[in-house]
């Protein structure tokens, strides 16, 4: 996007041509030579309003396959298509943190057969990711009850974990075996053992130190939420963190979320005014 174009066309006369064709293509060719050309870009966000942290609820892969004839598992497939696509767009476009609401802790109670598939196509992605998401400059984190994945997804995903973890440019966060409501549980437990101990007091409880015992503790909250699949709800996702986030619904399924899709969900984002308990005039003024 923005690069200098590096095609050179080579005109022939031919005069049996059309003129006004003829014409067209020496303009084309002027213009690709001249190296202080560039190319026009294919959207026009604004690269100072980029989110620094998009959350997605990839809603809608049963009932996309569904609508294709095709098995649950099939839409989940193709899902993962989705996936590799945004995660590129992400890192492309300077996001630094994406984070993918993959399995929530409700899903467990999907069928066996569903759950497994699920499972595999985790490990594989990994394992297939791994060497992209290093040349990259991609990290993968983790938020989630990761401990009740099965272990061989476990191994894989801790390792990927391990090779990219000096990586900078995007973090990867898959929300995996994770609910809002059990992580504000576990950072409740945690902070009363501090308490407990004698290493917090009451009164040094505050916001930040919430922030600091969630699964997310280090990341900037989210500035936008889409949740793609036609439903407008949050179930269960990151309920502290996204207090402040912009929220996107998009009817599209997940299979069919792709670039386009996410510039427009990043281009409606850019066109809000976040005003954190301000007014409009505060805001302009600065």
């Amino acid at each position: 996007m923005g690069r200098h174009s590096s095609i050179f066309f080579i005109i022939i006369p031919n005069f049996t041509v059309n003129p006004s064709f003829y014409l067209l293509s020496v303009t084309l060719f002027l213009l690709c030579a001249d190296r202080s050309y560039t190319m026009p870009e294919p959207h026009s966000l604004d690269p100072l309003l980029i989110p620094r942290h998009v959350a997605i609820i990839m809603d809608g892969n049963g009932r996309w396959a569904k609508r294709q004839h095709k098995p649950r598992l099939y839409g989940h497939k193709v899902g993962v298509d989705s996936v590799q696509e945004i995660v590129e767009c992400a890192s492309e476009l300077g996001i630094e943190v994406l984070t993918l609401y993959a399995f929530s802790t409700e899903n467990w109670k999907r069928p066996a057969d569903e759950v497994g598939g699920l499972m595999g196509l985790l490990k594989n992605y990994l394992q297939k990711e791994l060497r992209r998401m290093v040349e990259n400059d991609i990290r993968l984190t983790c938020i989630g009850d990761i401990e009740s994945l099965p272990a061989d997804v476990l191994e894989i995903l801790r390792s990927t974990m391990r090779e990219t973890r000096e990586n900078s440019k995007l973090t990867l966060n898959l929300a995996l075996s994770y609910g809002g409501r059990a992580e504000l549980v576990r950072a409740v437990r945690n902070i009363i053992t501090k308490v407990d101990s004698g290493r917090v007091q009451l009164d040094e409880i505050d916001e930040k130190l919430i922030d600091s015992q969630l699964y997310t503790g280090g990341l900037p909250d989210p500035d936008l939420l889409i949740r793609t699949g036609g439903e407008a709800r949050l179930s269960n996702f990151l309920l502290w963190q996204v207090s402040y986030a912009e929220i996107y619904f998009t009817d599209e399924m997940w299979p069919e979320f792709r670039e386009a899709a996410f510039i427009r969900a990043i281009s409606e984002y850019q066109r809000r005014e976040r005003r954190f308990g301000k007014t409009s005039a505060q805001i302009k003024s600065g």
